[in-house]
């Protein structure tokens, strides 16, 4: 009896002991110095599984007391899928929050304004920690996913930096930047400046895009499209280089030349009437803003000073003179 009681009082000790110790092990770093470590658990997993994916990625956490302290907790339930990072200085009590919440590792993508949708697809194929699900897709079987409204995707991205869960598929991605852009033009749309020559926003976007391409200078942007505007009221060609290029594809090496400006596309703005079929560029908000809101001015030329400004004329005989002075 009293060697029954002696281990019965060492096994409550022991067990103590344990209790002691992992609660003290819970709230000390995992690590303490070096970078996040990514690991990431697969849908479905046990709570063993998750313990083991996590050391197995790297982690340094034991997964028999990780299952332990999960176990204990009453979370095993509540973890969840998803690729993460374990950052420097965290217990695992915060890597166990971390699952609980699904607290994933985010990473971006920067989608440029004034990319064509080609650099844009380059761009998403390339990133390391996306899931390229659309990657060997052609272009019209992409755009049938993400809009059935449009078969060509250039234009109907919108330019900004995107924030994703590492791991998420490029379906969603392309579907945010679709959405982002409707919801900007839409936007600009509902509240255009009167008496516009485009028939629907659709015209508005591929007018957005030309202003994108033809100047980097900001506070230019509302004049550009005045002298587009004003060029497709009065019945004019829009005689605009970018549109030449675009139509060029990959002919285009760099440089422009005259006979590129007589070679007949659909974007060729020098041998056809009103806007080409499409937009060339992914638009972003200032270049739409000024497609909808164009400067209140007579403007019909502009040609480039060399500075990265425009000069403007509303005649030809003040454009050839701006173009003799800054061009010849």
């Amino acid at each position: 009896m009293k060697l029954l009681k002696f281990l019965i009082l060492v096994t409550l000790i022991v067990a103590g002991g344990a209790v002691g110790y992992g609660w003290h092990w819970s709230q000390q770093p995992v690590f303490t110095e070096g970078k996040p470590v990514p690991f990431e658990i697969k849908a479905g997993s046990s709570v063993r599984a998750v313990s083991r994916q996590i050391e197995q990625a790297g982690v340094p956490v034991p997964a028999l007391w990780f299952e332990m302290l999960v176990r204990v907790s009453g979370t095993g339930a509540r973890l969840k899928a998803g690729a993460y990072e374990l950052e420097a200085g965290k217990t695992p009590l915060q890597l166990m929050a971390k699952l609980v919440d699904g607290d994933f590792a985010y990473v971006s993508l920067p989608v440029i304004e004034g990319w064509t949708f080609a650099q844009m697809r380059k761009a998403v194929n390339a990133h390391p920690y996306i899931k390229h699900d659309t990657a060997d897709w052609n272009e019209d079987k992409l755009m049938k996913e993400i809009s059935p409204d449009y078969s060509r995707g250039e234009g109907l991205f919108y330019p900004d930096t995107y924030r994703f869960a590492r791991g998420s598929s490029d379906l969603d991605i392309y579907k945010q930047a679709h959405q982002a852009l409707l919801k900007k033009l839409n936007d600009a749309w509902d509240s255009r400046s009167a008496n516009l020559p485009y028939k629907n926003a659709y015209e508005a976007l591929i007018m957005a895009s030309i202003i994108e391409k033809e100047t980097g200078k900001r506070s230019e942007r509302p004049l550009i499209a005045a002298v587009f505007v004003n060029r497709l009221r009065s019945g004019m060609l829009l005689q605009t280089d970018p549109t030449v290029i675009y139509g060029l594809g990959d002919k285009y090496n760099g440089k422009i030349y005259k006979k590129d400006l007589l070679t007949d596309t659909p974007y060729n703005t020098y041998t056809r009437g009103g806007l080409p079929p499409g937009p060339i560029a992914l638009p972003g908000l200032e270049s739409l803003t000024a497609a909808l809101h164009p400067a209140s001015s007579d403007v019909l030329y502009f040609v480039a000073r060399g500075d990265g400004s425009s000069q403007f004329s509303t005649n030809l005989t003040d454009h050839n003179r701006a173009v003799n002075k800054y061009q010849r």
